[in-house]
């Protein structure tokens, strides 16, 4: 088995774009099937050893939309969200936070998600979907939070200490912030 990347940004010129960077593993033992999984936010195609490049870029083009298609059917829509806010709440925040709206936007591109307490409106970033359960939750009871504390002072972070993946979720949006502010390889280094 030899893994490659056809990419570096995640896909493969005139492919679907995946959530993450894309690794082609190549194996002789495999003879006609092609298969697609995630491993964390990595898109793994598994594809036969023989396969020529062309045929290789087609079925990795093929596969991630299969896989896009399929993490559709997963992403929460705005109704979902709402349910999901209130089962937050009520675990974590004594059911004290009671949204009147909470919605997926395309318009949040420099944060993952907004609150306006005097409204009572909660909005995250379409960014979010497709990230793993327990970042979208993180980020969903930050802003369920701010309906009952505005700031960011002590008695705000108090009232997130009850959700166990805090620190996981916040490397994890770290981590994918700092990855948009690496330059592409292809760019100059101006």
């Amino acid at each position: 088995m030899r893994p490659t990347t056809p990419d570096p940004r995640g896909s493969t010129p005139g492919t679907p774009t995946a959530p993450g960077p894309v690794e082609v593993r190549r194996s002789a033992r495999r003879r006609s099937t092609v298969s697609a999984r995630r491993e964390g936010d990595r898109t793994v195609v598994l594809i036969p050893d023989r396969m020529s490049r062309a045929e290789e870029e087609r079925w990795v083009a093929v596969m991630l939309e299969r896989l896009a298609a399929k993490d559709g059917r997963r992403r929460p829509g705005d109704a979902e969200l709402t349910e999901r806010a209130a089962a937050l709440s009520a675990r974590f925040l004594g059911g004290e936070a009671r949204p009147a709206s909470v919605r997926w936007v395309t318009n949040q591109n420099s944060r993952w998600g907004s609150c306006t307490p005097a409204e009572g409106t909660i909005r995250l970033s379409h960014r979010l979907q497709g990230m793993p359960e327990y970042v979208v939750d993180y980020v969903l009871l930050h802003e369920l939070a701010h309906l009952l504390v505005p700031g960011h002072g002590p008695r705000f972070w108090k009232l997130l200490d009850a959700y166990p993946r805090i620190e996981r979720a916040r490397g994890y949006l770290e981590g994918i912030a700092a990855a948009e502010r690496l330059p592409h390889p292809s760019e100059p280094d101006d």
